[in-house]
């Protein structure tokens, strides 16, 4: 009996403390004010951005990517307001001011024809940007369109498309492009048709290989699901999101076309004179090169510029565009 009482004694429940409302009302301790720093627990540390908002700011950060626009943006406005600043045009000829240096008349001074030469820079820059801008863009959508087929049908259609472009690229460019000069004569026009005929090849790759890596991912699994067409699913969805690599391949095109038209003319099968091309005032200033360096001097800049601004930028896209590079 002892014993059992003495258990009882033990296990006997303890009355638990009664709360009312009110003093739970009346309890400052269960509503103490947090901190600010607990405040800012669940506070978003940095805005939401897009992946081209991303890539923008990793681009502005990018000095040498910045400059190479800054000096883009400076040659376009060249082309388009070089030659209205001066009187003169790019083919008037004045006997009495030929060879001059570089003054207040003529300030890259003059040819041997007494032709303004900051007038001939400027227009030179109109048919150099503008063989590479379109050859750029023309050769982006044949690439694209060639590339994004054959990735995605895949098969004997894929096969047969790539032996296509590997046959075309066992060819030498180069040599391609002077065979369409030779019969279809010296003009842009004939440029850019041998400039597409060969330039689509590397980008047309590039996206195939994008397309293959994206095709069997659920956005695309889930487009063809909904009702969309194949080709719907190639336009909207998968060369969409290919875009950055595609925007990459296709700036570092711009400077190899503007290379090629330089060349070109340069040795006489491209723009033909008196039409002023950089690579035609280079051509023009080798006889008297030791005598009036400037003549060589200001096309040659303006070619070095250019391409150094486009591929500075070309570089910087390809960091800021890259998403393994995100911060």
């Amino acid at each position: 009996m002892k014993s059992n009482r003495k258990k009882e004694a033990i296990f006997q429940p303890v009355a638990a403390p009664i709360y009312t409302l009110e003093d739970e009302i009346t309890d400052d301790s269960l509503f103490e004010p947090l901190d600010d720093a607990e405040k800012q627990t669940d506070v978003i540390s940095r805005p939401s951005l897009t992946y081209w908002q991303n890539a923008w700011q990793k681009l502005r950060r990018d000095p040498l990517a910045m400059a190479g626009i800054v000096v883009i943006i400076l040659m376009i406005l060249l082309a388009i307001f070089g030659p209205l600043i001066q009187p003169y045009t790019y083919d008037g000829q004045d006997y009495s001011a030929i060879n001059q240096t570089p003054n207040a008349q003529h300030w890259f001074g003059t040819d041997k024809f007494g032709r303004d030469l900051f007038v001939r820079v400027a227009y030179g820059a109109r048919i150099s940007l503008t063989v590479g801008f379109a050859a750029a863009a023309i050769n982006m959508v044949i690439g694209v369109l060639y590339g994004g087929i054959s990735g995605y049908v895949g098969g004997s259609v894929d096969m047969v498309m790539m032996r296509i472009v590997d046959i075309i690229s066992a060819i030498p460019s180069l040599l391609i492009i002077i065979l369409v000069m030779v019969f279809l004569g010296a003009n842009m026009k004939s440029i850019l048709i041998a400039l597409c005929l060969t330039y689509w090849i590397g980008t047309a790759r590039q996206v195939r290989g994008q397309i293959l890596s994206i095709k069997n991912q659920d956005f695309a699994l889930a487009a063809k699901v909904i009702g969309e067409s194949d080709f719907q699913i190639l336009l909207r969805h998968l060369v969409p999101n290919s875009m950055g690599p595609i925007i990459v391949t296709v700036t570092f095109l711009i400077p190899q076309a503007i290379f090629y038209e330089a060349f070109l003319s340069f040795i006489g099968i491209g723009i033909s004179v008196p039409v002023a091309s950089w690579g035609t005032l280079a051509n023009d200033s080798l006889a008297n090169m030791n005598l009036y360096p400037h003549l060589m001097l200001f096309p040659a800049v303006a070619i070095s510029i250019t391409m150094f601004a486009l591929n500075f930028i070309g570089d910087g896209l390809r960091d800021a565009l890259d998403p393994r590079l995100k911060k």
